[in-house]
């Protein structure tokens, strides 16, 4: 069975997907009395606001992803991917498998699994952080659920 849900970062859709949100937990929250002044307030017409409010959610506790496959090219050196593992620890994050490749051209290619129920952090801050380590390349969320 096929989804209708995806998962996509708002960087790459329209600005007033997010303004719906917006709108919606200021009316939850109380914040505002009624519709009117929450789109006046974000800077969307009423008519956006209804057209989307039943379709666009921002995540929360009970609909956060769980678990991730994490993609990227290590150099094959002493000691590398040990420092990553225990970068991905102390994000919170528990590896659950750790698939390497032989290392070829002193790269090794390396696919984490990890249960993120426990994170401390962001994902995408735990992505960036990996990328910024020495070594580390081609870092990549493959997948998340």
């Amino acid at each position: 069975m096929q989804s209708d849900y995806l998962i996509v970062d708002k960087s790459i859709l329209p600005d007033y997907y997010q303004k719906v949100v917006e709108a919606r937990r200021l009316l939850s929250e109380g914040k505002i009395k009624d519709v009117s002044e929450a789109v006046r307030m974000v800077g969307i017409s009423r008519s956006t606001y209804y057209k989307y409010r039943d379709y666009v959610f921002a995540p929360n506790a009970d609909t956060v992803c769980r678990k991730a496959v994490i993609s990227l090219s290590l150099s094959h050196e002493q000691g590398k991917l040990s420092a990553m593992i225990s970068k991905i620890s102390s994000s919170g994050a528990n590896i659950l498998t750790i698939n390497q490749n032989m290392p070829l051209n002193g790269q090794a290619h390396i696919v984490f699994s990890i249960d993120l129920t426990n994170m401390v952090q962001s994902i995408d801050d735990l992505l960036k952080s990996i990328a910024d380590e020495t070594g580390a390349g081609n870092v990549k969320l493959v997948a998340i659920e």
